[in-house]
């Protein structure tokens, strides 16, 4: 067996689950028990520190949910939307086709505006079918469609939305705490994002930052039991406790990942890291002849698309194999009309994991027999 102290994990260039620091994945070594009084006070101290990220406690809350990301997005489109709302859907990829799944699943009302995935969905259109439907009242869109890497506007839509007296819904999955975000600023009543994303956790839990007053008035909308975001946050401000199992080690691990998250400096720290990942691979990928699938205007910080090489020697699955066994893991793409690739830039990398990637990627595209022209963006 492999000592543990020369065991390293493979650095996870991906949208999530991400590559997590020692310290968070050894917060997991403890058993807690779930109403225990120290397990009650790591969760209020957990809620306390995401509202304090973006919003004011007075005016916003934090409620966790067990599962994934989805199972987020999910509860709070089958909690905060009555039998007679009717919900407008701006979307650019895989992430807001999967919220009009779930609103075709939950009989929700609902209209889709749908835009190519390398596009934002226009403000003026938003605008305009607002405008159009008085009985719209509710909008979701993705905040970072990872999909592609595009980074959609919420700081213009939401004011839009608020104009037209409609409640804004946010996926910010792959964005909170890797971009500020200010709730009040940009109208947003319910942002949803998940533990192994940007606070650099684990998977097992997704969060919700809800404004109270909305939250309050969705009594009896829940169309289901466990997803009823209103009697989950009922029961955390009661008691501190979850209403059925919580992930306690999942919590554990959270806990300590914002505390690093600090320690770090917050959110303008983490963010400048996650920003010199990101130039510093996409000057790489440039330099190897690599194109990107969305225009640098658009494109985040977050993870970044590349087409597929014109090169009859390039095979992705190849490609990857051969860069997992250099010990880095990047993304097959999520398209419906190209063949692209994904590399993230979150999660606990810094520059030299970036450096560890490029130099395989040099060396795999060597072995490969793959040579290709430079590339310059405007």
């Amino acid at each position: 067996m492999t000592p543990l102290t020369s065991w390293k994990d493979k650095a996870l260039f991906t949208p999530g689950p991400l590559t997590t620091s020692r310290t968070v994945k050894q917060a997991m070594l403890r058993d807690m028990g779930s109403r225990d009084s120290e397990f009650i006070e790591i969760v209020r101290d957990v809620r306390r520190r995401l509202v304090a990220l973006c919003a004011e406690p007075d005016e916003y809350t934090a409620v966790l949910m067990p599962g994934s990301g989805t199972y987020g997005v999910e509860a709070t489109l089958s909690s905060v939307i009555p039998p007679e709302g009717k919900l407008l859907l701006l979307i650019n990829g895989a992430y807001g086709e999967r919220m009009h799944k779930i609103a075709n699943v939950q009989h929700i009302q609902h209209k889709a505006l749908s835009f190519a995935e390398n596009v934002q969905p226009d403000p003026e259109a938003l605008r305009q079918a607002l405008d159009e439907d008085p009985d719209i009242s509710y909008v979701a869109v993705v905040h970072s469609e990872t999909t592609t890497g595009i980074i959609n506007p919420i700081e213009i839509y939401g004011p839009i939305v608020k104009s037209h007296g409609c409640i804004f819904i946010v996926d910010a999955m792959s964005s909170f705490a890797a971009y500020p975000i200010d709730l009040k600023a940009c109208g947003i009543d319910f942002l949803v994002s998940s533990a192994n994303k940007c606070i650099e956790g684990v998977p097992g839990f997704s969060f919700v930052l809800a404004r109270k007053e909305t939250l309050l008035a969705t009594r009896g909308f829940a169309r289901t039991l466990s997803l009823d975001l209103l009697a989950q946050w009922e029961g955390l401000e009661s008691d501190g406790q979850f209403r059925f199992t919580p992930p306690t080690h999942v919590v554990l691990a959270f806990h300590q990942a914002l505390l690093e998250l600090e320690q770090e400096g917050g959110i303008p720290a983490r963010v400048e890291r996650y920003r010199q990942n990101y130039e510093a691979t996409l000057a790489a990928m440039l330099a190897f002849g690599f194109e990107p699938y969305v225009e640098r205007t658009k494109r985040g910080y977050i993870i970044t698309s590349f087409y597929y090489p014109d090169h009859a020697n390039f095979d992705f699955k190849t490609f990857y194999q051969k860069l997992s066994d250099k010990g880095s893991i990047i993304y097959p793409g999520k398209l419906t009309h190209a063949n692209c690739f994904r590399i993230g830039h979150i999660g606990r990398l810094t520059l030299s994991d970036v450096d560890a990637l490029i130099a395989a990627i040099s060396e795999t595209l060597r072995e490969m027999n793959i040579s290709l022209p430079a590339r310059v963006e405007d």
